[in-house]
């Protein structure tokens, strides 16, 4: 693939993923599911009315500055209420959120190309994410979640850019990672997942480094298809404890500080190491993970499958012509014709091949340590590793250091959680499709453009879900397959 069809690719991505978040935007003229607590904290910032949250600030600063430059640059002007506490549009506090999560479909492509170095591979991960339901449905409203996952993922394409550059771009490129790995726990806490993800591989890096014989330093003064494991973690050597102490440690921190100035500025009644308690004691309160404390409770077990996705909104009407319901109490049960449901669930198809790819993957590392421990009697590590060797350890260390610390929460969490984990499933399933399509073997292609049609197929299928389009009974039934879905 060229480089010129390779970009037109990525275009039609980020246009399909424009699309899909700025058809109508506008839709809902109210507040829908967590709005009520993130747009109207995006009100309070630009009228320093005090509040306490139970985040960090800056996903609220964000819908903040929507809501500012939609004061100077009216975009939406037909629909208008005053839940935030003033007169707004809703595309208004929604509009950056939806720009934002347009632009993970090609952060996602950017990682794939730079850990494997194959555009098809690239394109395929940047086409499935942006097939993906949950992330539509985030990135639509005034929510702080997808801020966690853009920042997260700039700073690890950002760091496996710095891997191949020249000493003074590397740097330019790992401090500008430690900012986004700053932004990302800036926005929830659990962002620090994917700086601990990017600790892992480092170091991995260096326990190989020290195990194996085989480094042969190269020249990384220009990118080059990386041709083996060793060349790949040989990069990640280039970057001492020091850099990671600096660039990866400090700078994140500092970042993260700063970000909370003027939250604090507008609610002085506690300080820094307060307000953090403040927040700690929030979530402890938080305790038990089951339907009596909150309908939509999920726990991380029900998250790969997707058993328990929620609806962010569902309301009835006579039928289409009928203004959208969006305020004052539903009509009586089964007085609907017409039902208006945004459900916040993935693609379902997306997810569980996802799951299997990820199983596959981490079948291929286990069975490149336990072969030769099989047939030489003892634990070694191979001298010849793949970059496909490279690109499974990347996407299950990441996988699970995004999943794993859930395990321990006991707390009420929901499937929207599992947003920082589950596009390393899209890039696993992203990575066995593009080795079943350059396949020479026939059945394998067919398998591989199977499953992308059933992808595909599946967003167009549960779109209305995700866009709140009008439904019938039937079509919501027909859409909503196991009774945990509802």
């Amino acid at each position: 693939m060229t480089k010129n069809w390779y970009r037109i690719g990525l275009v039609g991505i980020f246009l399909l993923s424009l699309s899909l978040r700025f058809w109508g935007l506008d839709r809902f003229n109210t507040l829908v599911f967590d709005e009520i607590y993130y747009a109207k904290f995006g009100h309070n910032y630009l009228n320093y009315i005090p509040f306490f949250d139970a985040h960090p600030p800056l996903g609220k600063y964000m819908i903040a500055m929507g809501m500012w430059l939609s004061s100077y640059i009216p975009l939406w002007t037909e629909g208008v209420n005053g839940l935030t506490g003033a007169l707004r549009s809703p595309g208004s506090y929604r509009w950056v959120n939806a720009l934002s999560g347009s632009f993970i479909p090609l952060i996602i492509a950017n990682i794939a190309y730079h850990i494997s170095y194959r555009r098809s591979f690239a394109l395929i991960a940047g086409l499935f994410t942006a097939c993906d339901g949950l992330f539509i449905v985030e990135s639509r409203y005034a929510l702080i979640n997808i801020y966690i996952v853009v920042f997260g993922l700039l700073g690890q394409w950002l760091f496996l850019l710095a891997l191949t550059s020249q000493r003074q771009r590397r740097n330019l490129y790992l401090v500008i990672a430690g900012m986004a790995f700053g932004c990302a726990v800036a926005t929830k806490w659990n962002g620090l997942f994917y700086l601990a993800g990017i600790y892992l591989i480092w170091s991995i890096g260096w326990i190989w480094k020290f195990v194996t014989s085989e480094y042969q330093p190269r020249d990384n003064s220009v990118d080059v298809e990386p041709i083996s494991l060793q060349t790949s973690l040989y990069n990640i050597t280039q970057i001492n404890i020091g850099q990671i102490i600096f660039f990866l440690g400090i700078i994140p921190t500092v970042i993260y500080s700063l970000i909370w100035i003027p939250h604090l500025q507008i609610n002085p009644k506690f300080g820094f190491i307060q307000v953090h308690q403040e927040i700690l004691g929030f979530h402890e309160r938080l305790d038990g993970n089951t339907a009596q404390v909150h309908p939509y409770c999920a726990a991380w077990y029900k998250w790969p499958l997707m058993i328990r996705p929620m609806a962010y909104y569902y309301q009835t009407a006579q039928s289409v012509n009928d203004p959208l319901p969006v305020l004052g109490p539903p009509l009586p049960s089964g007085a609907g014709k017409v039902i208006y449901d945004v459900h916040a669930m993935g693609n379902p198809f997306l997810w569980w091949f996802g799951v299997a790819a990820l199983l596959f993957l981490l079948g291929m590392l286990i069975a490149k340590v336990m072969i030769p421990l099989v047939k030489e009697k003892r634990l070694s590590l191979p001298e010849k590793l793949s970059v496909d060797t490279w690109i499974a350890l990347y996407i299950v260390w990441n996988y699970a250091i995004n999943l794993l610390p859930w395990t321990i929460v006991s707390r009420c969490v929901f499937i929207y959680h599992y947003m920082t984990g589950v596009v390393f499933a899209f890039l696993a399933i992203a990575w066995f499709v593009d080795q079943c399509l350059r396949s020479y073997y026939r059945p394998l292609r067919i398998v591989g453009v199977t499953i992308s049609f059933v992808i595909v197929a599946a967003l167009i299928f549960w779109l209305p879900v995700y866009l709140g389009l009008p439904l019938s009974p039937e079509g919501y039934k027909m859409r909503m397959w196991f009774k945990s879905w509802v």
